[in-house]
């Protein structure tokens, strides 16, 4: 079975086709960050708006013919989330010993869960496309308050919240030492330059956002009340929530922007 599964990872990742569509899903993926980046501006200056990746796709749905960019963006960021899937499946170890073993099942961990997270960005714009108007924020709050209904289910949010929020101090991290940089062919020159400075502020900025989350969860697991909980949106609102905070959103956003930016030039540079 486990070699059935490696052979077909195999056959996908030698696909020109598949990696053109795996590469594709690379530009939606900057797109939505693009548009979340704008709500994001829109609401520091005191518009309104869903500062997260529900919010932007239901923005493209009400643009002329939003639902096919919809449905281009979902089959991009499936095909996308399959390619990181086969990846963490393919992943190696070279060394033999015990810290190689960590490091390949560090990395399969790692692929999987973008993975997960593509493969259901993609069901959520499907669904949008489709017709559907979910509220992410909403279905946080509703998602808290039944684990927290639930035994042991406040000790599971506060898990979940602190991975996400090392995940956002990784991205954090990922920024500032600039080790995306070995996952990509960084071109020579002023472009590369450019190419990594949207690097570094996407990164850095993302991971603000998903650590703002990850303490909300956190503080919602501690307290027992789901209504502190939430995603990106409640990340943004507890941001203007804060003096400066205003500030602290804008720069986010525009950070939101450079990532997007960054992603979709990904498509290009990115080692698949």
């Amino acid at each position: 079975m486990k070699a059935n599964a490696k052979h077909l990872a195999r056959e996908a990742e030698s696909s020109a086709v598949f990696e053109a569509m795996a590469r594709a899903g690379y530009v939606a993926n900057g797109v939505i960050h693009i548009l979340i980046g704008i709500i994001v501006i829109v609401l520091a200056s005191g518009g309104r708006g869903e500062g997260d990746q529900a919010g932007a796709m239901k923005a493209v749905a009400g643009a002329p013919a939003g639902f096919v960019v919809l449905w281009l963006i979902a089959i991009g960021l499936w095909a996308l989330g399959v390619w990181r899937a086969a990846e963490g499946l393919l992943a190696r170890d070279r060394s033999g010993d015990a810290k190689g073993a960590a490091r390949k099942w560090g990395r399969r961990l790692a692929e999987w869960g973008q993975a997960v997270v593509f493969l259901a960005l993609g069901a959520i714009s499907a669904a949008v496309a489709m017709g559907a108007r979910p509220n992410a924020e909403e279905t946080a709050e509703d998602a808290s308050r039944g684990l927290l209904h639930t035994p042991g289910g406040g000790i599971l949010l506060g898990l979940i919240g602190l991975g996400i929020g090392i995940g956002g101090v990784s991205f954090v991290v990922m920024g500032i030492m600039r080790s995306f940089r070995t996952r990509m062919r960084i071109p020579d020159g002023k472009r590369g330059r450019t190419l990594t400075t949207l690097g570094v502020v996407g990164f850095v900025a993302k991971g603000v956002a998903l650590t703002i989350v990850g303490v909300l969860l956190l503080v919602s697991a501690v307290g027992t009340d789901a209504e502190t909980a939430g995603g990106l949106d409640g990340a943004v609102d507890a941001m203007l929530a804060v003096p400066l905070g205003p500030a602290l959103a804008y720069v986010v956003g525009v950070g939101f922007l450079a990532y997007g930016v960054f992603t979709i030039a990904r498509a290009r540079f990115a080692r698949m």
